[in-house]
């Protein structure tokens, strides 16, 4: 629960000192990856090691990997010109450790009812839609900035 409070948090600030949404989920987004790449590293590292199917090679390893792309992906959001590939990137990530998640609430891994699967796969599904956010409007600028230079492009031409 506490990376949905950060993302939520961190993006009400966001959107309080910008105005604008976009910008004000990127830096959620940011901030979220943050606290939960450092946890693959202090704090936490030993439940997100038990969190990993057995049917995968090396936990501590994955772990070590996962916690370094989430805290990439964190940096890479900041910046303008990398935070739809890192959105993608971390959207992408958050697919493939779906079943860690799957894992952790069938084996009970914590008591917690945020842990249970479906609070689980719903915070899963928002963290997704964020990052999905970030790509798609993103894109959507790349477009209009695309057809406006065209179109000036056009009138210079006439």
């Amino acid at each position: 629960m506490v990376p949905f409070v950060v993302l939520v948090v961190v993006s009400l600030l966001g959107l309080v000192l910008r105005r604008h949404w976009s910008f004000a989920l990127r830096c959620g987004l940011a901030a979220m990856f943050l606290v939960t790449g450092i946890s693959h590293f202090v704090g936490m590292r030993d439940e997100l090691i038990a969190m990993v199917p057995p049917a995968l090679p090396a936990p501590a390893l994955l772990v070590t990997l996962t916690g370094l792309l989430e805290l990439a992906g964190a940096v890479g959001l900041l910046w303008t010109r990398t935070s739809p590939w890192a959105a993608a990137g971390l959207g992408a990530l958050l697919v493939a450790m779906f079943p860690a998640n799957v894992h952790a609430a069938r084996q009970g891994l914590s008591p917690s009812f945020g842990d249970q699967l479906l609070p689980r796969t719903l915070l899963q599904v928002v963290f997704l839609a964020a990052a999905v956010a970030v790509v798609v409007h993103h894109r959507r600028g790349a477009v209009t900035a695309a057809g406006t230079s065209e179109r000036s492009d056009r009138r210079v031409d006439r």
